[in-house]
This record gives structure tokens, sequence and C-alpha cells, in this order.
């Protein structure tokens, strides 16, 4: 279905979450709880429901004893390899609370720019809802290259959305909705509404909520809402600690309206020239 407004998303079908590496890492660790709180209500109303989760290296950092997020790709290999592990670990041990069991996806770019392997993917991803597994998906980035990159998982997200057909896409930051200007700026004011084709004119975006251990921003989560949305899937942008009024349909965040006339992109068609 094409979910027009924030109000009918309860009667969503099938939803996918994304949520950034400092949301749910180092201090903020705490928030996987929170978050796995809102997805088991979407999942107990029977929305089938893929979380994008990113994280995985800096969720490994502290266990090889760095400073901050490595810069060669060898060592983000190793903080990834370890990370990924724990954090699945973490979500898997709040979803026991609720009896559901999460099914670890890790995807590189690669796996959508090939037409048999995006279809694989898909297949999996669909077979994974069908038996009411809660899929996790992040990039993989143990074997991920600079040159073959999704670049952030904003961008991952909204490629999944569209690689099965969400009605909708929330995007989870540290920042409660897409502003004017960054919102530290004075005078930003949030903006409730983006409508189909909007060219946000006048809007000054850049690159918020970062704290260090992220890769997006405001300019990458514009750009996957938009992409999201020209396939179809409303979009919905906001904060981590706001997800379970975001799943609610509360009037929270920035909302992206679908074109709704947009054909659903098959899976063949995913990923953009």
């Amino acid at each position: 279905m094409v979910i027009t407004d924030r109000s009918l998303v309860p009667a969503a079908r099938r939803i996918v979450v994304k949520v950034g590496s400092s949301s749910i890492s180092g201090e903020n660790a705490h928030q996987i709880g929170p978050l796995v709180d809102a997805l088991a209500a979407a999942h107990g109303r029977g929305v089938q429901v893929v979380l994008v989760s990113s994280g995985a290296i800096a969720t490994g950092i502290p266990y090889l004893a760095l400073n901050g997020r490595p810069n060669d790709l060898a060592t983000q290999q190793a903080a990834a390899a370890v990370g990924q592990n724990v954090l699945i670990y973490r979500y898997q041990d709040s979803l026991d609370r609720y009896d559901i069991v999460a099914g670890q996806v890790l995807l590189t770019a690669g796996d959508l720019e090939n037409p048999t392997h995006r279809s694989n993917a898909r297949r999996a991803m669909e077979r994974l809802l069908d038996l009411r597994i809660l899929p996790i998906v992040n990039e993989n980035d143990t074997v991920a290259t600079h040159e073959i990159r999704f670049g952030d998982n904003d961008r991952l997200a909204a490629l999944v959305a569209t690689l099965i057909s969400a009605d909708l896409l929330v995007l989870l930051s540290d920042v409660d909705a897409l502003y004017t200007r960054p919102p530290h700026e004075p005078g930003a004011e949030p903006i409730g509404h983006v409508a189909a084709g909007d060219a946000l004119q006048g809007v000054e975006i850049g690159a918020t909520g970062l704290a260090g251990v992220g890769t997006g921003g405001a300019i990458t989560k514009v750009s996957a809402a938009r992409h999201a949305a020209e396939a179809g899937s409303a979009v919905l942008l906001t904060s981590t600690r706001l997800v379970s009024a975001a799943l609610s349909g509360e009037p929270v965040g920035t909302w992206f309206a679908p074109h709704e006339r947009a054909e659903r992109m098959s899976a063949a068609d995913a990923i953009p020239d």
C-alpha cells in the first residue's frame, strides 16, 4: 500500500528502519533496548520489519583498544569483524524478550549491482520476512573496499526499501528532523513535510549529527529519502529516541511523501544509473 500520511503508518505492511552508529554504540549502546521495544511493537501487530543498522566498526573499536575510528581499510575491516558479532548479539539479546529471532544479512554494493546477487538477496529477505524473522542488514565492511562501498547506510537502507517494496522507510539519527539549516545555527526551523518532488529550495543542507563514528549526515539522508520516495516508499526522518512515536504514526520528524504514481521498482531496477 502507499502510505500517504503519518496517520497511516500503523497500517503499513512492511517497514525498513535504519539506525546510525552514533545512536547505538559507545555511550548510546543503551538505546538498543528502546529501539527493539519499538520494532517489537510493530512486529507484534503483524508488520514485516527490517532493521538496517550501522555500528559494526564503532562497536568493535574498544575491543581492539583503539582510541577512535581507524582510517586505514584493514583496521576498519578488523573492527567490523569483531563489532558485527557483538552488535548482533546485543540485538538478539534484547529481541529475546519478545521471542523474536533476528537474521543477519550482510551486503556489499556489488551484491546489489549484480542482477543474480540482487535477486538472491531479495529472495532471502522475502523468505526471512515470511518466516517472521527480523532481518538486520548492514554493509559487509569486513570485505568491502574503498572502491566498492555504499558509502553510508542511509543509501543502503533506501536500496533495501526499494528492493523489497517497503511501504515506509524510517531514517533514524541523533537529530529529530530535517531543518532549514544546520540545527545548531540560529534561525534553524524544523521541516515537517516534504512534498513529492520538492527540490527543497532555500534549505541549507549540511552534515549533521556526526559523533566521530558515523559516515552520514543530512545530505545523505535527504538523498536516500528522495530515492526511496521516488520508488514509492514513504520516508520519515527523525531521531532514535522518537522511534516509538514514529512507528505509532505520531507527528514527529520530517515526512517525505512518496510519489503515489510511481510503479514499485523491481529488484532488477534497485540500483540507479
